[in-house]
């Protein structure tokens, strides 16, 4: 990028606003200017998707009014978004959840997350892997076991049916 440019867009970046992700739940505090009066608006949702870099930055906020769906696209370094609060932190396993334009009812406010653990923070998501690896050998032993128990209580009726043969033939 040119230096010029990038010394004045470095310029337009807002500083302090706080940190958030796709999938978050937000209030975003805008400035709405109707005539010559100018007042704040709260748009409250999940953060669906972010895009660009830089001053053109911008994140998609949706959330559910009266049964539809209503999308708002604002821009991070925006003079007129004076400020964007994080009420829900979310763990999700996209980047961007436009799957939630689909959904009907509470699910549509319901993002996928993760792993209930890594949101829960027992463990990193560093060890996501180790840990999806982890749940498919104890679901593999809780087969195994069901196998074996199946395998247990079938042996134990076919004695009980030879006994109950033998004790017929008595």
């Amino acid at each position: 990028m040119n230096p010029i440019i990038a010394e004045i867009s470095r310029g337009q970046l807002q500083t302090g606003r706080t940190p958030f992700k796709v999938g978050d739940g937000v209030r975003v505090h805008a400035k709405v200017r109707e005539g010559d009066k100018e007042r704040v608006q709260i748009f409250s949702g999940i953060v669906i998707a972010r895009k660009g870099r830089g001053c053109a930055e911008t994140f998609t906020v949706r959330r559910i009014s009266y049964g539809e769906g209503v999308e708002r696209v604002f821009p991070v370094h925006s003079p007129n978004v004076s400020k964007i609060e994080v009420d829900r932190d979310a763990v999700t396993q996209k980047a961007r959840l436009y799957y939630l334009r689909k959904r009907i009812g509470k699910q549509a406010t319901t993002v996928k997350e993760r792993r209930l653990l890594e949101a829960a923070g027992a463990i990193d998501a560093t060890s996501s892997a180790e840990a999806g690896i982890a749940a498919a050998e104890a679901k593999a032993a809780a087969i195994a076991k069901t196998e074996a128990d199946a395998a247990a209580k079938t042996a134990k009726a076919e004695k009980a049916k030879e006994a109950k043969s033998e004790a017929t033939k008595k």
